[in-house]
């Protein structure tokens, strides 16, 4: 199993990547939640093309990525499931939800650390949330989640199996809960009690205060209820509420060099702390 995860890895997850992305697109195409004035053209190749440098950068920095340090801890023995001789379904289980915890953890330290949230803010500038909007992150921030992630995988002594199938939930679940999908409520209702939903999300999303630092969960809804970060739906309802950044009147800027540069910019949008929790 490792050396099949060590030689297919990029095929799995690219096959994972596109064939999720596809779907999602086209399910959105048939069954739109929101309606949009604004065209896809720019704002896809934006967040595709963010989603390919992103790739490329943690290619060339990190080629071992975080199953090349699961697969080392497996060859060498080290790390705490190793080191306590954990049954293998038993750390696999346990690898991935304290990965996905992690993520959770990691997405709100994001936005409560003044340069975090500059990165991260470039995913929320994107004002009309659908599929690409899952792969739309500056590719630093791209970098920092991995090298966080790679050192969890370490301490764990995850196995490789349980990484690679968790970067591709991962994936998955950010394009599914990103879309601008309409999910019937009854469906949606019971799906978020264990998943996070595309409504669920979208609450993230809203550019009040009180909404936006709620719903941090990428996969499953569990770390929202448990830490008291859950809101179950917008006050202004998911079809009139108004995604992006509060500090920028829409439409945000949308171009591929806007967004690169947007976290190192003098002309910076202002600390989210400041903002007014409603609009006025």
């Amino acid at each position: 199993m490792p050396d099949f995860i060590s030689i297919h890895e990029p095929e799995i997850r690219l096959a994972a990547f596109a064939g999720i992305l596809v779907l999602m697109a086209a399910l959105e195409a048939v069954l739109p939640r929101r309606t949009s004035g604004v065209t896809r053209r720019r704002r896809w190749l934006t967040n595709l093309s963010l989603a390919a440098i992103g790739t490329l950068v943690l290619r060339l920095a990190v080629p071992l990525l975080a199953t090349g340090v699961a697969l080392e801890a497996e060859r060498r023995g080290f790390g705490l499931f190793h080191q306590l001789e954990v049954p293998y379904a038993l750390a696999f289980l346990l690898s991935f939800l304290a990965l996905d915890l992690l993520v959770y953890g990691q997405h709100v330290l994001f936005h409560k650390v003044g340069f975090l949230w500059r990165l991260h803010r470039v995913h929320h500038a994107d004002t009309h949330v659908d599929v690409t909007t899952g792969i739309r992150f500056h590719p630093v921030e791209i970098l920092i989640s991995m090298g966080i992630k790679m050192a969890a995988v370490a301490l764990l002594g995850a196995p490789a199996a349980a990484v690679i199938l968790f970067e591709v939930v991962l994936n998955a679940a950010a394009m599914f809960n990103h879309s601008n999908l309409r999910i019937g409520e009854r469906t949606d209702r019971v799906l978020r009690l264990f998943v996070v939903t595309p409504d669920m999300h979208r609450v993230h999303h809203s550019v009040y205060c009180d909404e936006h630092d709620m719903n941090y969960g990428f996969s499953l809804s569990l770390w929202d209820r448990l830490f008291g970060t859950w809101r179950a739906e917008p006050r202004d309802g998911h079809i009139a509420m108004r995604l992006g950044l509060a500090d920028y009147p829409a439409p945000l800027p949308e171009g591929l060099g806007w967004s690169l540069v947007n976290p190192f910019s003098g002309s910076a949008l202002p600390d989210q702390s400041k903002r007014q929790e409603r609009m006025t």
